[in-house]
């Protein structure tokens, strides 16, 4: 008669540390999403325009990225004199790159366009891993910078591991680590954020972001600006 009861308990504990993770979890994005704004103002977002400075080995570039929100993006790049872009769709990716050589614009590979499109929401995996069907996870508190920050990390259906690093205190993301396969290596990048400021329209972003030798400055933000659809395809 005890062996059972001692199953029984166990099979309780193991339960209850389950619900309590799960718990976990949708309390910090719970939270994450509060402070970036509410989900509310989040949606109220079609289109989105941001203009930017990166600043990267003694080099400033502009950077335009035009986003329809889930459907489409274009990175307009300009430097040493030259000015390219990216493009990425739901079905389709190309890169336009003078500063590496290109003469025409190219068909990005299906690792980067897959790995890529997971920009083309507004909100990010972190706040959509349910409807996605990815897996996260809690991994605990790490230190970045000083900063005390509890970790989650997301997998996506195609083996991509994101782990974001939220403020323990503010619950915005400090930092992001994102791991994938692209072009049969696996390649790891880091970015750190910061200046986190309010818009008018009450959404919260992060106005810089530290990735390897760079470091990007949005100077303008534009929410729901006029598209013309257009400019998601190639012109040479």
């Amino acid at each position: 008669m005890k062996t059972p009861k001692l199953i029984l308990t166990f099979l309780a504990i193991g339960m209850l540390a389950l619900t309590s993770k799960a718990q976990n979890i949708d309390e910090i994005i719970s939270k994450h999403a509060a402070a970036i704004g509410g989900l509310e103002n989040w949606a109220k977002i079609k289109t989105l325009k941001m203009d930017m400075v990166m600043k990267m080995q003694g080099m400033e570039i502009q950077i335009v990225a035009t986003q329809v929100n889930c459907n489409a993006m274009r990175t307009d790049i300009t430097a040493m004199g030259m000015s390219g872009y990216s493009i990425i769709t739901k079905t389709n990716g190309w890169n336009y790159m003078p500063f590496n050589g290109q003469t025409k614009a190219e068909p990005m590979t299906e690792d980067i366009l897959k790995s890529s499109q997971d920009e083309l929401c507004v909100l990010d995996k972190l706040l959509r891993y349910k409807e996605t069907g990815d897996k996260m996870e809690y991994l605990g508190t790490d230190d970045v910078d000083g900063t005390e920050c509890l970790k989650l990390k997301l997998t996506d259906s195609i083996g991509k591991e994101t782990t974001y690093f939220l403020d323990s205190d503010t619950y915005l993301l400090t930092k992001k680590t994102v791991k994938a396969m692209v072009n049969g290596q696996v390649m790891e990048n880091s970015a750190t954020m910061g200046n986190y400021q309010k818009l008018d329209e009450g959404i919260v972003i992060a106005m810089s972001t530290k990735a390897g030798p760079g470091e990007m400055e949005i100077k303008k933000v534009t929410v729901n600006p006029e598209v013309d659809e257009s400019i998601f395809k190639p012109t040479n």
